[in-house]
This record gives structure tokens, C-alpha cells and sequence, in this order.
């Protein structure tokens, strides 16, 4: 597989649990996860277990339909980057939003050893309140 091949495995699996598969799959043990600054779960994560017990839990447990909808990739041999919306409602208040993303990855050897979130948090933010 080539890495851009890898990246798009880990959103366009045929459901978010297949895609939550492929990153396990391709992720190296101390993968950094950053998601941006002034997003509700800002900060660096190393590793899986603390990605999907920030991250990916918190998501799937806050939010209904929280989702990333990739609109095209750049890829340059180790460095992909995905742009495109999230959505999604947040349970506590019933709120929706949409938000302009791009993600960058980096890859070693056929492994995620870094992801990167630029995101306009703002509407995010907002759905919060």
C-alpha cells in the first residue's frame, strides 16, 4: 500500500469502526496525536490507547453523527495531508456544526507516526453552549 493508500484506509472503510481498525493497524507504537489548540479536546496524545481515550471515546460518546467527510487529499511521499468538513451534534445540547478541517499526517516505513488537526474550532465551540 502506498501512504496515501493507508491514510484514505483510515476514513473510508465501509464503517467508522473499520476505519478505526486501519489505524490501529498502521499506527506506530508512539504515535503523536495533536488535535489544534482551542478544539474541545486540544492537546498531543502518544499513542493509541490515549488517542482513543481522549479522542475517539469522547467523540463517540458526546457527539451524534460526529464525523469527517474528506473532500481530496495531497500526498508527498511520507506526508498526507486530508482536507474536508467535520459535523456533527452535540448531545448535551442538541446543537449542530460544521467545521473546515485539514489533517496532516506523517509516515515511517508504513506507519502513522504523527497526525496533525487544523481546524476552525469556533462552530465546534459553539455547538458547545
Amino acid at each position: 500500500m502506498t501512504n496515501l493508500e493507508i491514510i484514505k484506509s483510515t476514513y473510508e472503510g465501509k464503517t467508522s469502526e473499520e476505519n478505526g481498525k486501519n489505524l490501529a493497524t498502521f499506527a506506530a507504537d508512539e504515535i503523536s496525536w495533536t488535535e489544534a489548540k482551542g478544539f474541545p479536546y486540544a492537546g498531543t496524545y502518544i499513542g493509541l490507547e490515549s488517542i482513543f481515550k481522549n479522542v475517539f471515546s469522547r467523540l463517540a460518546s458526546e457527539w451524534i453523527d460526529y464525523k469527517f467527510a474528506p473532500e481530496d487529499y495531497i500526498w508527498n511521499e511520507d506526508k498526507v495531508a486530508a482536507y474536508g468538513t467535520y459535523s456533527g451534534t452535540y448531545k448535551i445540547t442538541g446543537k449542530s456544526f460544521e467545521a473546515r478541517v485539514v489533517h496532516i499526517w506523517k509516515l515511517k516505513n508504513s506507519k502513522i507516526v504523527c497526525f496533525e488537526q487544523f481546524v476552525d474550532s469556533q462552530s465546534v465551540n459553539y455547538a458547545l453552549k
